[in-house]
């Protein structure tokens, strides 16, 4: 293979090869794809830089996303507030208090045109991180797009989509999980045959792993809940290859050095193999495993948050040795708030020098033939397989969730964790080892209470504006498509493109689909 007598850049007088062999292990960019979905990896194109960023309002996120653009970031990351991502508009009563806390408010396609506002989504990569309303925020994002000449096939980013894993770790679902993934699917299909560059899900292990699981339950909750979704997207008559290759990952990487590259390497082994089983497609696309990669938020400490720096360092390196195809670098001060422009220009730094000074990318798969990575590789695979085959000789990703088995099984993982902490079995550093006494101080950028009033104010002004006989008629026509089996998306972006709110779409689905709530003795 061409690939394997390539050589990489020249370091201290030393011509590394870019691909080192390993017997009896394919190439990069073969299947299984253990080492690499891409035959060359990161010497013909390097990772994407997706910092994660959003809160206040849509006006204070587009400056953000602009200094990161002008930084050198490659691809803008959504994070919208608490409401938003409950589906809930910024003057409902239960928003009170959260508004454009933790993410930025989006209420309307208004808010949405503010938020996009000078930025040319025909050449920016997007990547939207909203589960339960996912499809309004993707309508209001295609609606923009279409006011700016950009067309939806041109459009290039991620939804995450992925409502099973908040039954499972992360809380904030709304519906019952059937119609929520109805939900799901019907992206899918409308991104398959009008998106086809859109990723229409991204199935996290991120959060699966925040909330305490190990990395092998990572893995295997999180192909087990893609392997739900690619049934039921056959399930409503479409190919494996309509959608599989648009569908992405989203994995946390940890503290364990060699168990998260290992990690990476043994989740493409097995989506490659669990599709081909399962599936037989024809598009070898559709069983390359892509994945976006995010430093653990969990391993962030307030005491000493320096060391913040220092951590995310080393994980970004296991993210890059593992194959990732984006990353996000958490700011060191984000166990104390929001990250300031100083905080995420470091953690965005901190990426650039890892590709541009380190060397890293210029071999591909380094640390292939490893006994301990090899070893690591082969006992995650073999692992996180038996217990997706339990979850699916069960009756499968959903019936699960509704037992509340894999919600179990991450709290008794992050009990044990949370024990050998107090313990100091597992040492921290600044907390329960090498610790000072230095205060923990008031850091991150804090929400002028002002933006928020303007936010409630812009809403109020938005309902008053616009044509109300549309906004009704077409919210009907939304709530008998819910009532029916007719595809939902059409209707959701018909409905925010004549001027319904995120929380007025939600409405009407909560009407018809209910809520859910998660069994007891969880």
């Amino acid at each position: 293979m061409e690939d394997s007598e390539e050589s990489g850049r020249t370091l201290g007088g030393i011509d590394f090869p870019a691909i080192p062999e390993v017997d009896g292990t394919p190439y990069p960019g073969q299947p299984p794809y253990t080492r690499g979905i891409h035959s060359t990896m990161y010497r013909s194109r390097r990772w994407t830089m997706r910092q994660y960023a959003g809160f206040s309002t849509a006006e204070a996120t587009n400056q953000r996303f602009k200094l990161l653009l002008s930084e050198g970031q490659k691809g803008l990351s959504v994070a919208f507030d608490l409401p938003t991502q409950l589906g809930l508009d910024s003057d409902a009563s239960l928003s009170y208090g959260e508004v454009g806390k933790v993410g930025v408010a989006i209420d309307s396609i208004d808010d949405m045109r503010r938020l996009f506002d000078g930025i040319d989504l025909s050449e920016v990569s997007t990547s939207m991180t909203i589960n339960a309303p996912a499809s309004i925020l993707f309508a209001l994002y295609v609606a923009v797009a279409e006011e700016k000449g950009v067309p939806p096939e041109q459009l290039r980013g991620t939804i995450q989509n992925d409502v099973l894993k908040e039954y499972i770790a992360r809380g904030l679902y709304v519906f019952p999980p059937e119609p929520s993934l109805r939900l799901a699917t019907d992206v899918m299909r409308w991104c398959a045959k009008n998106a086809p560059a859109w990723n229409t899900i991204s199935i996290s292990g991120y959060h699966i792993r925040e909330a305490g699981s190990t990395a092998i339950e990572e893995v295997a909750f999180t192909l087990a809940n893609a392997l739900q979704y690619a049934d039921s997207a056959i399930s409503a008559g479409l190919d494996i290859d309509e959608f599989a290759p648009r569908m992405s990952f989203f994995f946390g990487c940890h503290n364990d050095f060699f168990e998260e590259i290992a990690k990476f390497r043994a989740a493409r082994t097995l989506w490659h193999d669990l599709v081909q089983e399962r599936y037989s497609p024809k598009d070898p696309r559709s069983a390359r495993l892509r994945f976006h990669t995010q430093t653990a938020g969990v391993t962030l400490t307030a005491q000493q948050p320096m060391n913040n720096v220092v951590r995310v360092a080393y994980q970004a390196m296991a993210a890059v040795l593992g194959g990732t195809q984006s990353l996000h670098t958490n700011a060191y001060d984000e166990a104390l708030g929001l990250p300031t422009e100083d905080s995420v220009t470091i953690a965005l730094r901190t990426q650039q020098i890892l590709s541009e000074e380190t060397g890293v990318p210029e071999v591909v798969d380094p640390l292939a033939g490893s006994v301990h990575i090899e070893h690591l590789t082969d006992e995650i695979v073999q692992s996180a397989r038996k217990k997706i085959e339990e979850i699916l000789d069960s009756g499968g990703a959903m019936e699960a969730i509704k037992r509340g088995d894999p919600q179990r099984a991450i709290h008794e993982s992050a009990w044990s964790q949370l024990t050998d902490i107090e313990s100091g079995t597992r040492r921290i550093i600044g907390v329960n080892h090498a610790e000072d006494d230095a205060p923990i101080t008031d850091a991150g950028q804090s929400i002028d209470p002002v933006l928020v009033e303007a936010q409630l104010t812009r809403i109020d002004e938005h309902r008053k504006d616009r044509d109300h006989d549309i906004v009704a008629s077409r919210l009907e026509s939304l709530r008998a498509a819910c009532e029916s089996d007719d595809d939902l998306f059409p209707h959701i972006l018909d409905s925010v493109r004549n001027g319904a709110t995120v929380g007025e779409v939600m409405d009407i689905m909560r009407d018809v689909f209910g809520t859910w709530r998660a069994p007891s003795g969880i």
